[in-house]
């Protein structure tokens, strides 16, 4: 221990950034030395969830003592995880939030759970948050967060911004929140929309990520305008939405989940070079295959299936692709005793062989494979006409 004390105070610090908040706390009783060394710490964690409830309140009132002491000038990190079933001042929340604010806080994570069935407060969270200039991440999650954002709001360090299943105060609120973020680039929406969403404008020509997992009642649609996008999730398992997406030339990676429409969110994706594909094809949601589109970047495509006819979408994929190298098939537990299945009749002449069977595609692998007829069928026709075939798998469906 004496040869540890020797060390510089700068030296010590730096050991404590490897520790968890709680541990480094911890170190104060070590000596005089290392009494409020842990309080010059850029990076915050206090999680009420592993904290005994003999103690919570005692917890609390240790941020609220010495948060505001905190010596360090600029916050890198803080990340605040609650419970709220027991939590009977919100402003608390708010109040810690507002310190990080005045210390510059850079990447600032907010986390509320409620295990009760009572509805607790909303949680609103300082104005100030919404003109911070040193923030350059923010997540919040929690339904009882209330998304309350001024008309003054301005972000313009917010890089990443992720929000799930946070309640808003208007349907303003969302649009508003997005439009101050200027060099936003990574941006994650998930959870269950409510009566405050409206529609999802996400109009930011920074942006480089973009996730969207909606569900519950539908929203009033979307419209995506990102023409700097690299990474692309959609997945809305609702029916009933429309959405506007223009194209999205710098698009590397996408995944796909929706239940109608399919074709109109491809055809903004044409770019694509890796897609994975689950489409929820039903009675009432048809494909429509739009002619004169082509995957002209498409190397890598992962395919989900959970419909019966599926053979007709895929065998327009590979007509669209003609560089694809890599095939991935899931056949998902899907089919019931009612599904038919009508055989396609693929023209076998050359000049309907899809290119890429024929030039490029050297990866297949079909996992969950059952022996039904279109399965059968399928694989014939592609092991027919790819030539230039280097590893091949075909997995059983194990019950």
């Amino acid at each position: 221990m004496d040869i540890i004390n020797r060390l510089p105070d700068e030296l010590l610090l730096k050991i404590l950034t490897f520790l968890p908040t709680k541990t480094a706390v911890s170190t104060s009783i070590l000596s005089k030395q290392w009494e409020f060394l842990w309080m010059w710490l850029p990076n915050l964690e206090y999680d009420e969830l592993d904290v005994k409830s003999s103690v919570i309140i005692r917890f609390r009132d240790f941020i609220d003592k010495n948060l505001p002491l905190h010596r360090a000038p600029i916050i890198q990190t803080l990340i605040l995880s609650f419970q709220l079933s027991d939590l009977s001042q919100p402003e608390n929340i708010k109040r810690w939030v507002g310190t990080a604010v005045s210390r510059c806080v850079r990447e600032l994570s907010i986390y509320l759970f409620c295990f009760d069935h009572k509805q607790p407060a909303d949680v609103s969270l300082p104005s100030g948050l919404y003109t911070c200039n040193s923030l350059t991440a923010l997540t919040l999650y929690g339904k009882e967060i209330l998304v309350d954002v001024p008309p003054t709001a301005y972000l313009p360090s917010l890089k990443t911004l992720l929000l799930e299943c946070v309640t808003y105060l208007n349907e303003d609120s969302l649009r508003l929140l997005l439009s101050c973020c200027p060099v936003l680039e990574d941006l994650s929406i998930e959870g269950r929309s409510g009566e405050n969403v409206g529609k999802i404008v996400v109009n930011i020509p920074s942006l480089q990520r973009l996730s969207l997992n909606v569900y519950g009642p539908a929203s009033d649609g979307y419209v995506i305008v990102t023409p700097s996008l690299k990474y692309f999730k959609f997945d809305d398992c609702e029916e009933g939405f429309s959405y506007l997406a223009e194209h999205m030339p710098m698009l590397k990676e996408a995944y796909i989940s929706v239940v109608h429409d399919t074709e109109k969110l491809l055809e903004s994706i044409a770019s694509v070079k890796l897609l994975t594909l689950r489409p929820y094809i039903t009675s009432s949601a048809k494909f429509v295959y739009p002619a004169g589109m082509v995957f002209n970047q498409l190397e890598h495509l992962k395919v989900h299936i959970h419909s019966v006819n599926w053979s007709k979408l895929l065998v327009w994929l590979l007509r669209n692709s003609p560089k694809l190298r890599i095939l991935n098939v899931y056949c998902d537990d899907f089919h019931s005793e009612l599904d038919v299945y009508e055989p396609v009749k693929w023209d076998n002449e050359q000049s309907s062989v899809p290119e890429c069977l024929l030039r490029s595609l050297e990866t297949l692998k079909f996992a969950g494979y059952r022996g039904r007829e279109e399965e059968r069928d399928f694989l014939s026709f592609l092991f027919k006409h790819a030539c230039c075939l280097k590893s091949t798998s075909v997995i059983l469906h194990v019950s």
